[in-house]
């Protein structure tokens, strides 16, 4: 009997982390595709559809505003879904996101302009954007728990890790499917209708999610939570009361989220809106992202691999550190209209740097976290720290408005200090890619229940053997 316990209590063979770490990859793509078409659109289109004005600074702050508002509605979404997460499963609560996304992307493409319903479209804009960032808000927390409690241990940072590759495979597939469209079509042609087709394309995704998403296994870590009804009523308390410090540090490093800021959504203003001045043109710009994104995707797994060996914080900090520096050569770049120095600091910036923390976070997040309460502490603290760094386009583009001399400094000089809060967070914060079984004894290294104490036993004994 003893002997049959315990084979029900050993970790997850290789094949279902697998599995795991496959559904959490393409699902996280499918669903950050919907989320960055309307980061690109923000940025190229809007300004002029929803809210044209004769002031060109007015335009691109307003439909760069639209972009901060669905962060606005993560840690709402966070609350919401991480309880969710956290009292139904991770299964149950990446399902919802997905439904929530898919179809308020799709609305999207169906919106009528300004020109054609006055005040009324940048409302429902701003409405659906706020269901996305709803929906959005669960996704990563969800699909790295559910990958990290599938992982073996001692791997849990590379299995992890492809949540994030996921993440920026959906930002090269919503560029990309701007890029033929951008081609094809005359600029008149992209402006009234082309840019609908990306966003009305979101229901091949939500039915592609659904089919893969709905074949995923519970993870045994929440089954085991269920069974032994560990599992509080309302975990967002829980994480509150019981790891409120955990989740202060999350939320600063989730500032980190300055860089894609910078990369993606800034930056695209700044080089392509008439009123920068800088003149690059759409097409062109739009394969900054895609290289760099591509380059991400190859670098994570190795990043992740990394942090399995040399522990979680030296590459957030390190990464946090250079990316920030970097994001001063990366807009001097776009400032003097030097294409191929663009794309160098893009690779080196986003693409290679900034990935020592992006492909980390996923493992990291909630190693913090007992799984009774991870979604939720995830996702909350998570969720604050980006939306206050969703806040930042604008920001930029008030600070440093068209006509300023002076925008490479500026937006650098901030988004550095912000890279320094994040690192800074990261080093105050405890290892987690080694548990030691002395560190479940007195010293209480590692805050967890009894539920917990025990499955981590077992786990660090198989990984030992």
């Amino acid at each position: 009997m003893s002997q049959a316990i315990a084979m029900t209590h050993e970790p997850p063979g290789r094949h279902q982390s697998r599995i795991a770490a496959a559904s959490g990859w393409i699902g996280s793509a499918l669903e950050y595709y919907d989320f960055f078409i309307y980061a690109t659109a923000a940025s190229l289109v809007f300004p002029q559809t929803f809210f044209p004005s004769s002031n060109p600074t007015v335009a691109i702050v307003a439909s760069l505003a639209t972009y901060g508002v669905g962060y606005v509605a993560r840690p709402i979404g966070a609350i919401v879904l991480g309880h969710w997460g956290d009292r139904h499963g991770r299964k149950n609560v990446m399902l919802v996101c997905l439904f929530l996304m898919g179809l308020s992307t799709m609305l999207v493409g169906l919106l009528p302009t300004y020109q054609q319903a006055g005040v009324l479209a940048p409302v429902l804009l701003v409405t659906l954007r706020l269901i996305q960032g709803f929906a959005v808000a669960g996704e990563i927390s969800g699909a790295s728990s559910m990958i990290l409690e599938h992982a073996p241990f001692g791997r849990r940072g590379y299995f992890a890790s492809f949540t994030l590759q996921g993440v920026q495979a959906g930002q090269i597939l919503a560029a990309a499917v701007f890029l033929p469209l951008s081609y094809a079509l005359s600029k008149e042609a992209f402006m009234s209708w082309g840019w609908r087709v990306p966003f009305l394309l979101s229901v091949v995704v939500l039915i592609a999610g659904y089919v893969i998403r709905r074949e995923v296994d519970e993870t045994p870590a929440f089954s085991e939570e269920q069974a032994h009804r560990e599992v509080p009523k309302t975990p967002v308390i829980d994480a509150v009361t019981n790891h409120g410090a955990d989740m202060l540090r999350v939320a600063c490093m989730a500032l980190m989220n300055v860089i894609p800021v910078v990369a993606t959504i800034f930056g695209a203003a700044y080089a392509v809106q008439p009123g920068y001045g800088v003149g690059l043109d759409k097409t062109v710009y739009l394969w900054i992202p895609v290289v760099g994104n591509i380059v991400a995707v190859i670098v994570i797994p190795f990043v992740g691999d990394l942090s399995d060996r040399i522990g979680r914080r030296p590459p957030i900090i390190v990464g946090s550190l250079a990316a920030g520096l970097l994001s001063f050569g990366y807009l001097y770049a776009i400032s003097i209209r030097s294409v191929p120095l663009a794309f160098f600091f893009s690779i080196l910036m986003w693409g290679i740097v900034y990935q020592g923390y992006n492909a980390v976070f996923p493992s990291f997040y909630p190693e913090l976290f007992p799984t009774r309460a991870r979604v939720s502490g995830m996702a909350i603290a998570q969720n604050v720290g980006t939306m206050l760094t969703a806040l930042l386009p604008a920001a930029f583009a008030a600070i440093a408005p068209p006509g300023s001399g002076n925008v490479p400094l500026t937006v650098g000089a901030c988004a550095f200090g912000v890279t320094i809060v994040s690192a800074l967070a990261a080093y105050s914060a405890r290892e987690t890619h080694r548990i030691h079984l002395n560190d479940l004894g007195e010293r209480g290294a590692v805050p967890v229940d009894k539920v917990e104490y025990d499955r981590l036993r077992r786990e660090i004994a198989s990984a030992a053997s």
